[in-house]
């Protein structure tokens, strides 16, 4: 975090944090940037330069295009962690979201996914299907 905060001092924020508006709830869901909002939260010098104030964008997006966005914006920096991957991709699989959908989204391949799916250890990604990929990857 103390890297983070004299990045920031020193450069600014350059990347706004992500959002998304909860109308049932009049708040805004923070998608990605959680760091770089504790740092504006916890640092007196940076809080009073911004002026509280944070760049933000807002995505209109369900729940599972959020997560892609989360971890396509995490891999992008080359910050993603093992454990949260399979987690989200079992997540993702048991929500209904194809193989290919998840490899587009998250910008895996076959082989990727096959190896978080079997890290799972859950059996109901595999239950009533052959141990491996479905075949709708192979359409792209």
């Amino acid at each position: 975090m103390k890297l983070l905060e004299l990045s920031i001092w020193e450069d600014g924020y350059t990347m706004p944090l992500v959002c998304y508006y909860r109308e049932e709830e009049d708040i805004y869901e923070l998608v990605d940037g959680y760091h770089r909002y504790l740092v504006m939260k916890t640092s007196v010098r940076i809080y009073k330069r911004e002026n509280g104030l944070l760049p933000v964008t807002v995505i209109n997006k369900d729940i599972s295009n959020r997560m892609a966005s989360t971890i396509r914006h995490n891999r992008a920096r080359g910050m993603h962690s093992l454990e949260l991957m399979t987690g989200i991709v079992a997540e993702l699989s048991k929500s209904g979201m194809s193989d290919s959908w998840i490899m587009r989204n998250i910008g895996m391949d076959k082989n990727e996914l096959l190896r978080f799916k079997q890290i799972s250890g859950l059996a109901e990604l595999f239950r009533d299907r052959s141990f491996g990929l479905s075949d709708d990857w192979l359409e792209e």
